[in-house]
Parts: C-alpha cells; structure tokens; sequence
C-alpha cells in the first residue's frame, strides 16, 4: 500500500467509532491492516512515559513533548510512546495525523510482551523516517540511544540521559 493509501487508511482507522475507546494502541501494517500494538499498559510504562516527558519538556524546552505519536514509516503507521519535535517540525506537520515524517526524538518504553527484535525494528522504522534519535527505555528504567549510525553513547540533542527511577 503507498503512503498515502496509507494515511487515508489511518484516518479512517482516527475516526472510526467502534475502535475510539479500545484499551490498547492499534498500528497499521504496510499492507494497511490494523494490529495491536501493546499489551496491557502497566503503571509502570505509564510512569515511564511522564517522567520522559518531563525530562524532555525541561531539557528541550524549545519544542512539544507527545505521548502516543503516530508515524508514517515504510513499514505502515508505528505508534511512539513519547515524542520530540522542534518548533520548526511542528509548525511545519502540527496537526498531520499521521505524521508523514518521524520527529527529532522517538522514544519507545519496553512492555513485558516486547522483544528486542520488535524494539529494535521500530528503533530502525523511526530513524529512516527522519528521526535524529531513538530511545528504547528498558523494564528496569536502562535507556538505549540510537542514531541512524547505530547505538550512541550519549545524545547529539543535548539531553543528559541516565536510568530513569521509579521513585
């Protein structure tokens, strides 16, 4: 399905009634077909993704900090778990559901159902759409960044990451 088959698809996926109030996040395949994206949200993934935003929105204060971001990748519409773009990338895509381009920034919190070949490809799917970076949070609150030259030791974007902590 081309791009932007697949962004009609998702918004009729957006609009559709019977999917609005599902307890879980639903992504589009490259073919367009719906699929579940998360197991069951633990408190502890939710916790994750505040305290990243905060993070975010006091290290990069010169942007907007999402939770629950879709993305047009070549492998169908991802969902993010946070989110950073710069002013310049939300003036320019703002209200665009999906976006037709990664953000800067995209963050995704490890579930106990999630692999690392799962995390990994989204990293990848993230990255060739246009990020600067990708993070994957580890369950023990370990935080992996990724630049489309691989694995980083530390980010290009100015954020000082450590272990995120559950206290």
């Amino acid at each position: 399905m081309d791009a932007v088959a697949l962004v009609e698809k998702w918004r009729e996926v957006v609009n559709s009634p019977y999917l609005r109030d599902l307890p879980f996040k639903l992504e589009l395949n490259e073919d367009g077909k719906v699929e579940f994206a998360m197991s069951p949200a633990t408190n502890r993934h939710s916790l994750f993704q505040g305290r990243l935003q905060a993070l975010l929105l006091r290290c990069l204060p010169n942007g907007v900090q999402m939770p629950e971001c879709s993305i047009l990748t070549s492998k169908g519409v991802k969902v993010a778990d946070v989110v950073w773009a710069s002013e310049a990338f939300f003036a320019r895509y703002r209200d665009a559901t999906p976006y037709p381009k990664a953000p800067d920034l995209c963050i995704e919190v490890a579930s106990p159902s999630n692999t690392a070949d799962e995390l990994a490809k989204k990293t990848r799917l993230y990255l060739e759409a246009g990020a600067v970076e990708a993070w994957i949070v580890r369950e023990d609150g370990t935080v992996e960044l990724y630049g489309p030259e691989g694995q980083r030791t530390q980010s290009v974007l100015g954020v000082r990451v450590t272990p995120l902590e559950l206290s």
